[in-house]
């Protein structure tokens, strides 16, 4: 066991997940493999594979750590905050439905038959953000993990250089094809490591399930409750920004997407609400400042400590590969910036590799602020879809960039929450209650600007029969 107190053994499991990741990925594939997720046969993936992949690119290192520290600092409510948000399966399956009953083969094709490029225009803009975003904070938490691993100058940095040159090389090689081969293999690491650690905790010393479930967290649960009401808020729309998820709602025919869609939602919950239950443990079991990862290390040993270390890296990489299929189909697909050829889809993962690195240099190490941030400009699209694709009236252009603006003024607010400007005009409140009034805000504007324009048109067609 001594051997798994060494950081030298996470440097061991980046090699053999290396090693794996580029034995699995396909040598040899096509535009149609690389963009398309197609096999050498020119087959969909099956319903456990799209499955796998959906809960691999959703339960990212982000997300883990982001559900243990909810529930660390606010409890019970904190991780089930983070939880809501994976009930965007059930809703990112509706959107999926209704796009294919209309026709359209992704949502910038059904934005762009409703509102040109103008409203693509809009909607790329917070995809490509939200790609970028993925990169720079499964990198972030990568860093985060060898530099107190190594405890040496520039360690962080050094690994988080290195895992996005092995997320772009084996990604590289085979597109969206090599992502969900790999997504396969990766899933089933993930699951391995967090079952040992997830027994060890409930088994151990210490651990009784009713004092997780009515824990308020070691700053109290009414944060966590605000962001619960966020969650629920922003789950119509925030599938709908996520192109990982939404690419692939067209891989496969509809009862299989549909199912996938389903399993997906209650394995990736389950994963997310344990590793909340990881934080609510600690917070329980922490001293009068105590950190998190101090309390982990006091509860766990050697082995079980680089189990969830491992958990993390491993989710990250299977992040880090989805994000930069979705990102070269985004650029050479839906933005049309190049032929459809792997060489430019490969260029496109590379550029958007280099935005999430740019990134880093920000030094920010607040993970749940990428979510807030794009969840927030994510909301535009909630009356869009709601009044648009589900009960099929018509929205004018003005209507949705009114919308847009909202969303996108709002993600700017959040994103600036600690700023005097931003005290001034909402006053000292915790920055969840800031997130949820901001919420409520940017959709009562969009609803507005939208039912105003189907109210007005109502009001015309009923002048017109007279």
């Amino acid at each position: 066991m001594t051997f798994f107190a060494s950081p030298y053994a996470l440097v061991l499991l980046v090699l053999a997940v290396t090693l794996i990741s580029f034995l699995w990925a396909p040598r040899r594939v096509d535009a149609d493999g690389f963009f398309g997720g197609a096999d050498r046969l020119g087959r969909a993936p099956g319903l456990w594979t799209l499955t796998f992949s959906q809960v691999t690119t959703w339960i990212f290192a982000r997300s883990l750590m982001n559900a243990a520290i909810l529930g660390f600092y606010y409890g019970m409510p904190g991780a089930l905050a983070y939880t809501a948000y994976y009930l965007s399966f059930i809703t990112g399956m509706w959107i999926v439905g209704r796009l294919r009953m209309r026709g359209a083969g992704s949502v910038q094709e059904w934005l762009r038959e409703e509102f040109g490029p103008v409203g693509t225009g809009c909607y790329n803009v917070v995809v490509a953000l939200r790609l970028m975003s993925e990169v720079f904070a499964n990198l972030l938490v990568v860093g985060v993990l060898f530099g107190a691993a190594f405890e040496a100058t520039h360690a962080g940095e050094l690994a988080m250089v290195g895992m996005a040159l092995i997320g772009l090389g084996y990604s590289a090689m085979g597109g969206l094809r090599a992502s969900l081969r790999t997504d396969v293999v990766q899933m089933a690491l993930f699951a391995v490591v967090f079952a040992v650690a997830f027994v060890a905790m409930v088994t151990g010393p210490g651990f009784f399930a009713s004092a997780v479930i009515v824990s308020g967290g070691v700053a109290g649960p009414g944060p966590g409750w605000a962001l619960l009401a966020v969650a629920l808020l922003q789950v119509l729309s925030y599938p709908a920004h996520d192109p990982v998820m939404m690419d692939r709602g067209f891989l496969a025919d509809e009862r299989t997407t549909r199912n996938a869609f389903l399993y997906a939602f209650w394995i990736s919950a389950a994963f997310i609400l344990g590793f909340g239950i990881f934080g609510i443990q600690a917070g329980i079991l922490a001293g009068e400042g105590e950190a998190m990862e101090a309390v982990w290390a006091r509860m766990f040993g050697p082995f079980v400590l680089f189990c969830l270390s491992a958990s993390l890296i491993v989710s990250a990489l299977s992040t880090l590969d989805s994000a930069l299929a979705s990102a070269a189909r985004l650029a050479v697909v839906e933005l049309r910036l190049g032929a459809r050829t792997v060489a430019n889809g490969r260029i496109a993962m590379a550029a958007f590799m280099l935005g999430g690195v740019l990134l880093l240099l920000a030094e920010t190490e607040d993970l749940f602020a990428a979510v807030a941030v794009s969840g927030t400009a994510s909301m535009f699209l909630a009356p869009v879809l709601l009044i648009g694709l589900f009960l099929g009236r018509p929205i004018p252009l003005w209507s949705y960039l009114v919308s847009f603006a909202a969303a996108m003024a709002g993600a700017a607010v959040y994103f600036f929450e600690g700023s005097a400007a931003v005290a001034w005009l909402f006053g000292d409140m915790h920055k969840y209650l800031l997130l949820l009034e901001i919420c409520i805000i940017v959709l009562a504007v969009g609803f507005g600007a939208c039912l105003t324009a189907v109210f007005a048109d109502g009001r015309r067609s009923r002048k017109g029969f007279s």
